[in-house]
């Protein structure tokens, strides 16, 4: 028998009984969508975490972080002595595999524009670092490296910025304030604790009131792009280079301690800068944990995305595993249904099959017929269910989208596969009733009533 003779026999066969064969494609539909909602979910939470990642800094980033004080074995606290300078920072970009190594150096400043002000803590970085850090420049650009001292705005630092006059913070009356960082003078006060001092009437050795520390107007070299509410590892940022942030504080706080810099037994401050931080990015992730115990090995404490990434996969691996066991079981009540339809049919066209068989025709031929009726009902079934699953995953991204974004994601191996396995499921629970059918004796058959 012709392969379209058998695809038109399994079509009119399942056309005469129009209502059963809707009601079982509708059993494969609701199976189909169960389990590819549910797949989708998990997939959608593994890609939020993954894009919640990258914001954070990605996969290939190391940050190295050095303690003053760590505590013992015996749990009493004993001073670490192997601070981080620029030589300890050279020696981890001699590590294998590590493309960028930047000390961070962090300093505390009040900016002023008009009656608005904020405290920021400006992160020096090299310019090599600044650009690793893949930033989207909204406006200007990142600072430069050509020696004079430019601030990067991240998008939501407005935010932090409230009125003196008023009192008020953005996050009282929700209303961005009237700062126009590329624009207008940006007035940086970087001795904070003379400022401090000043505010409330501290006076020197001599008794004489502290006055209030020099203001320098420091340019904005770039905001980042983004609105108020969009969110990555830097918007809160105010990031600088180094060296011409090294060059400010020198000035600054010339023949005097640099806040934040340690100072030897006579409150002396070090010729050289150090640093509580640094920035290490790493070619591969594959090689991120290699880069952590070497920097680990030298006595620093390390941090990286990469460190607990296996274990979320792992957990997301779980959620898709329940979420996707949970919609199976839809699909598996579906297939229960298919092979009752398919032994009804079987029972109500023995004489047909017996008929056929009487004429010669091949048992494989029979068997095969069966199987594309089946087929026929799980791709019909699949192909709805898909269409259904879109429109729930469009409508939970719809409702959720306030919260989560993309909460619900359906890729297209995920498309493909479910076709697939909602026609297998058809085909798999029709063989037993196939094979029945193949069976059956074609002088018992003709006889049947």
């Amino acid at each position: 028998m012709r392969f379209l003779d058998l695809l038109r026999m399994s079509s009119t066969n399942l056309l005469r009984r129009k209502l059963r064969t809707v009601l079982t494609v509708l059993g494969v539909v609701i199976g189909t969508a169960s389990i590819v909602v549910m797949v989708s979910l998990g997939l959608g939470l593994r890609k939020t975490t993954m894009d919640q990642i990258e914001q954070s800094g990605g996969l290939t980033t190391v940050n190295v972080y050095y303690y003053e004080y760590a505590v013992s074995s015996s749990g009493s606290s004993e001073e670490q002595t192997q601070r981080i300078n620029d030589e300890v920072v050279e020696q981890m970009a001699q590590i294998p595999h590590v493309e960028v190594a930047s000390p961070v150096l962090s300093t505390y400043v009040l900016v002023k524009q008009g009656a608005y002000e904020a405290n920021f803590s400006i992160r020096g970085m090299t310019y090599e670092a600044l650009q690793s850090l893949d930033i989207d420049v909204g406006e200007g650009q990142l600072p430069p490296d050509d020696g004079t001292l430019q601030f990067f705005y991240g998008n939501q630092t407005l935010t932090n910025f409230y009125n003196a006059r008023t009192n008020q913070y953005y996050w009282d009356t929700m209303e961005a304030p009237d700062v126009d960082l590329m624009n207008d003078p940006v007035f940086v006060i970087f001795d904070m604790d003379a400022y401090s001092q000043s505010q409330y009437g501290g006076t020197d050795e001599n008794g004489q009131r502290i006055a209030p520390p020099k203001k320098y107007i420091i340019p904005t070299a770039g905001i980042m792009a983004g609105t108020l509410d969009d969110y990555s590892d830097n918007s809160y940022n105010v990031l600088a280079e180094i060296n011409a942030l090294k060059a400010q504080l020198k000035k600054v706080f010339k023949n005097k301690a640099i806040p934040g810099q340690p100072t030897n037994s006579a409150g002396k401050p070090y010729k050289e800068f150090y640093y509580d931080e640094v920035y290490i990015r790493v070619d591969s992730m594959d090689h991120v944990s290699e880069v952590q115990q070497a920097i680990r090995d030298m006595g620093y404490e390390t941090y990286s995305n990469a460190e607990w990434m296996e274990q979320t996969q792992n957990q997301m691996a779980t959620i898709q595993l329940v979420l996707g066991g949970i919609g199976a079981v839809s699909l598996f009540v579906a297939a229960i249904g298919i092979a009752n339809t398919m032994m009804m049919s079987i029972y109500e066209r023995t004489k047909e099959i017996g008929i056929i068989k009487v004429l010669g025709c091949d048992l494989g031929d029979i068997r095969t017929m069966f199987l594309m009726e089946a087929g026929f009902i799980g791709f019909f079934g699949g192909l709805i269910g898909l269409i259904l699953s879109f429109i729930i995953s469009g409508v939970i991204n719809l409702v959720a989208g306030e919260y989560y974004r993309g909460i619900s994601y359906i890729p297209i191996w995920l498309v493909l596969v479910s076709m697939v396995f909602a026609v297998l499921v058809g085909m798999v629970a029709g063989f037993f009733p196939a094979l029945r059918a193949m069976k059956l004796s074609p002088l018992a058959a003709i006889r049947n009533e």
